[in-house]
């Protein structure tokens, strides 16, 4: 059934008819009412989407398309030039069920009520949802998205790559969950646009280029949430082959969570959410922090056992000495005991340094990462761009306002005013032609003279 998916509140403003009365009548030929109810549909209505069953449909050699657009009640003509028709996806065809985008006019030549489309596409995202279902079959039946292809993720990255939008809120959230999580892990962002004709081939080239940079160790392809069509660049064929050739792994984080995309299929890891990719990559730095802590406890235990087993084992040494009184052998055990004692506290001590050295450098890092730097640079620049701002303002209305005062003299150096002034009038005939030569009129013809004051309304005789 045929329906208008988008119809503003529109309010058709037809001109008054002349009064006839105590004048003559105005009569219109075709071709001057054709044109002026044309004027009034393309004025008074938006572009429409109307969605109903292709019929007669023609294909001249000029290259633009006529069909009949209809539905169990009503139908309308419809054309598309060779322009539009052009970035079409698939062949219309008779019977077929669409959905157009188009604008309301007149067929002036016939007089014919007809719609002309801007866009057109398969009702529905079936189209879209058909060729979705054919990818993933084919790169399924290639191998593209087995379990043996897909790379480990790092535990403890040493540098994340994040492909997205420079400018989306898919950046920001990462970039956020990242700085809270472990923010010592260098970030590089490869911007790139994520919706276009053009989104498939940038992403395709920045997963090649941070592949073979070698200067990360994990990737992740993001976007926020969308409709299929805004999502599609993550189903095109080159983007999936791109990421199962990457050398790195990649976690695929794109829309929310009930979006599906190839992308996902031969990642080598799903995030269900921009912000849920990022939190999978990055560890917590909270947790490593404990287990320091901990390792450093153990570590003190440790020594502590064995400083206890070596005092239990100089003791029973002492007691076996004094049951077998060997003076020299009892000497000669103290002074191993003794240096055994202070390489055991020399090395517990040196171990002991070089943790408190890592603690301290890994609390230094940590502290070196604070965004509130960043932010106060963001600032300067900010102000900077907005004095710029203001200058260049001032500057474009100075300009604006010198082109608006020369405009201002040269239209009153060749106002019509002027020239009645001088003693001149203006004739025109009952139609409000301007009238410049006697043939232009015939006798009992009405004439009007225009003076610089004042008009004189003639017959000619």
């Amino acid at each position: 059934m045929s329906s208008i998916l988008a119809y503003p509140a529109i309010q058709i403003n037809i001109p008054a008819m002349p009064n006839t009365e105590n004048k003559e009548r105005t009569v219109y030929s075709v071709s001057e009412l054709n044109r002026t109810i044309r004027g009034l549909l393309e004025s008074q209505f938006p572009l429409l989407w109307i969605e109903g069953e292709i019929s007669n449909l023609a294909e001249p050699a000029s290259g633009h398309i006529y069909f009949t657009l209809k539905d169990a009640k009503a139908q309308v003509r419809c054309a598309m030039f060779k322009g539009r028709k052009q970035l079409l996806r698939f062949k219309p065809q008779n019977g077929q069920q669409i959905l157009i985008r188009a604008k309301v006019g007149l067929y002036e030549a016939r007089g014919e009520f007809q719609l002309v489309a801007e866009h057109m596409e398969e009702a529905g995202d079936g189209a879209l949802r058909r060729e979705f279902e054919e990818l993933k079959a084919r790169l399924a039946k290639e191998g593209l998205f087995d379990e043996s292809l897909k790379q480990p993720i790092p535990e403890l990255p040493k540098c994340i790559a994040v492909i997205t939008s420079g400018t989306g809120a898919a950046i920001r959230d990462v970039l956020s969950v990242l700085g809270r999580r472990f923010p010592s892990i260098p970030v590089q962002v490869y911007p790139v646009a994520v919706q276009g004709e053009k989104a498939a081939p940038e992403i395709a080239k920045a997963l090649y280029r941070a592949s073979k940079s070698k200067t990360c160790d994990v990737i992740l392809l993001v976007r926020g949430g969308g409709s299929l069509e805004d999502l599609w660049a993550f189903n095109e064929e080159q983007v999936a082959r791109a990421i199962v050739l990457c050398d790195v792994p990649v976690i695929s984080g794109v829309g929310h969570e009930v979006d599906v995309t190839i992308a996902d299929f031969t990642a080598d890891h799903r995030a269900a959410t921009p912000t849920a990719a990022a939190e999978l990559v990055s560890p917590d730095q909270q947790t490593y922090l404990l287990k320091l802590q901990a390792f450093q406890r153990q570590f003190i235990r440790l020594m502590q056992t064995e400083l206890s087993r070596l005092n239990e084992q100089s003791k029973w040494l002492q007691t076996r000495l004094k049951t077998q009184h060997p003076n020299s052998q009892l000497m000669q055990q103290s002074q191993q005991l003794d240096d055994l004692t202070s390489n055991l506290q020399s090395a517990f001590q040196v171990i002991l340094n070089e943790k408190k050295h890592d603690l301290k450098y890994h609390t230094q890092s940590l502290l070196n990462n604070r965004p509130d730097q960043f932010i106060d640079y963001q600032k300067i620049q900010l102000e900077d761009l907005n004095s710029r701002l203001v200058y260049s303002s001032e500057q474009y209305i100075e300009n604006k306002m010198l082109q608006l005062a020369n405009l201002s003299r040269t239209m009153q150096a060749v106002s019509p005013l002027n020239t009645l002034a001088r003693g001149y009038s203006i004739t025109r005939d009952i139609n409000g032609e301007t009238v410049t030569n006697a043939r232009q009129l015939r006798k009992g013809d009405r004439i009007v003279s225009q003076f610089n004051k004042g008009k004189v309304t003639s017959r000619v005789e």
